[in-house]
């Protein structure tokens, strides 16, 4: 058994004195008697302030989620706002999800700030609009996403609906470690500063999801999954009021629940997460499958199979690529002016600047992250923003919500659907028009996950790697520029690289931000020559056979 510093039974007992939670001191003094080794993970440190405000395993001390640090973050966080600042705070259904909102709406108020607490557990996008059409100074989600059961975690924005960046990032959590010794003072719960919005809140962010439809469509079919999570509500009354046809619910998925029991991971990217939408899609019929994740901030879409493709089931899941893709095509489509722009993350595919640049609309390259996807909203203002959009199943319609948003990126999809099928077409016939237009893109991803103790520290070992020793081939083709995003020399500055290949592929190799895992992001582009009647279809399973190549020769190089 290793031995406890004294230090860390210092910091334990001090933690013991000031938790509120009874349980959690429960642990702490089991702990303390058993002189656990397990002090020294929770105590030897703190839960970083980073990309996505915090996001851990609950549980005591200062580097897990729980009472007593999200009271000690919204200290430091007020200690940062303005004086007397309006905060709006929202929660989604996850364990202790309504006792961290209320937690903080004590310390803003005790602050002397102005709480506003959403009416009970709603989708994140609920609360990034309210931060805009409360005027607000800040904005406090209390949700862990798509993450595992045993999480939680506290999102922030601030006054422009935006999630922070540097050099805000770091000035608050500076204002966080600043404040740590100063005494928690924090109001009563019925205190005047703190007050709950009504029902109104949550339909004027239906008001302005429906407003992002831009057609008359609606005849289409779908099954809608909720994954446990608190989008199914709010949803089911999105479709309705837009006009479409009532949802084929998934039953089991549709109720809140924090345990996520039918999902071994409940998100919609995982495998097995959709296995129960897509066989109540087979046997409906239906034209396609919606899905958000826990806090309904992410849309994925299955959709029938192209006909040729017989084996298994009968619809298939689009890549958050693709369906990027179909929206921005779609919402460029349907508007007009070349007052616009669309903007995706870095990782995203090419292919949507090329519509953009075809339309004669701009177009923006960005880190990953809403914080960074949504920012031309604020920073090029004389343009209307189309669409933002990221990989790993995120969608900004618009500029009424300035963060990914599920609820009203789903209500584009279905008019989307309705529309393709009005002329009696497909999803698969329209990426199939872009490819002939734009040349084929295929992306795919490689995923490292780095689990246990000892995670980060390999992470950082094949960043390093990456940096300094990157790949020079890939299935025979050349390395021809490397951008070392941490140098800061296009953007701002990122852990990652950006790897280009003489055959116009790219591989972007990143930390994840929110997990512990390691992606490289292949795309690969192959050219159709439309002279040849079977050129598409040759070009596809060229470029399928070289993504192939690529993953499997990326998955060698990080020896997994």
């Amino acid at each position: 058994m290793t031995t406890i510093p004294e230090s860390i039974r210092l910091a334990a007992r001090d933690w013991m004195a000031a938790d509120p939670d009874p349980q959690t001191r429960s642990e702490v003094s089991d702990l303390l008697e058993s002189d656990s080794d397990q002090l020294l993970q929770m105590f030897g440190g703190r839960i970083a302030f980073g990309t996505a405000g915090l996001r851990a395993q609950m549980g005591p001390g200062p580097r897990q989620m729980n009472r007593l640090v999200v009271r000690q973050t919204t200290a430091g966080l007020m200690r940062w706002l303005k004086p007397g600042a309006k905060v709006v705070i929202g929660y989604d259904a996850r364990h202790h999800s309504a006792e961290f909102a209320s937690d903080v709406a004590r310390v803003v108020a005790g602050a002397g700030g102005q709480a506003e607490l959403l009416p009970g557990p709603l989708p994140t996008p609920v609360l990034a609009f309210a931060v805009l059409s409360q005027t607000a100074d800040a904005g406090i989600m209390i949700t862990a996403s798509h993450n595992p059961p045993a999480d939680n975690g506290y999102k922030l924005y601030l006054a422009d609906g935006i999630q922070l960046v540097s050099p805000s990032d770091s000035e608050v959590a500076a204002s966080i470690e600043a404040s740590l010794d100063e005494p928690l003072v924090l109001a009563s719960a019925d205190d005047a500063r703190i007050t709950v919005l009504g029902p109104e809140i949550a339909q004027a962010h239906l008001d302005a999801s429906v407003a992002a439809c831009v057609s008359g469509s609606r005849s289409v079919t779908l099954v809608y999954t909720a994954m446990h999570g608190v989008g199914g509500e709010h949803m089911v009354k999105a479709m309705a009021q837009a006009g479409f046809p009532e949802l084929i619910l998934v039953p089991e998925q549709f109720d809140p629940d924090p345990d996520f029991p039918t999902v071994a991971f409940p998100n919609p990217e995982e495998a097995g997460a959709l296995d129960l939408a897509l066989a109540l899609a087979q046997q409906h019929n239906a034209d396609a499958v919606v899905a958000n994740d826990p806090d309904a901030d992410r849309l994925a879409l299955a959709v029938k199979k192209r006909q040729q493709d017989d084996a298994g089931p009968s619809h298939i899941a689009l890549s958050g690529d693709q369906v990027g893709i179909l929206l921005a095509d779609y919402l460029i489509t349907q508007g007009s002016g070349a007052d616009r722009i669309v903007s995706n993350s870095l990782v995203s595919s090419r292919l949507v600047s090329r519509i953009a640049a075809s339309a004669g609309i701009e177009s923006a390259t960005t880190l990953t992250g809403f914080k960074w996807v949504a920012r031309p909203i604020v920073e090029r203002p004389e343009l209307r923003f189309v669409l933002g959009y990221e990989e790993a199943l995120g969608y900004c319609v618009g500029s009424a919500v300035r963060d990914k948003d599920g609820i009203s990126a789903a209500l584009v999809a279905a008019e989307m659907l309705a529309t393709l099928k009005k002329a009696g077409s497909t999803v698969w016939d329209r990426l199939d028009q872009l490819a002939q237009e734009h040349g084929v893109y295929v992306t795919g991803p490689v995923t490292v996950r780095l689990p246990g103790a000892d995670g980060v520290s390999k992470r950082q070992e094949l960043m390093k790697q990456a940096q300094t020793d990157p790949p020079s081939t890939l299935a025979e083709s050349e390395l021809v520029a490397f951008l070392d995003l941490s140098l800061g020399e296009t953007l701002p500055a990122a852990d990652g690289v950006v790897l280009n290949y003489a055959d116009g592929s790219r591989v972007i190799i990143r930390p994840s931000g929110t997990e512990p895992k390691l992606k490289a992001y292949i795309e690969i582009v192959e050219p159709v020559d439309n002279k040849n009647d079977d050129a598409l279809a040759d070009a596809q399973e060229r470029a399928k056979q070289r993504l192939d190549r690529y993953q499997r020769e990326l998955s060698d190089y990080f020896n997994v």
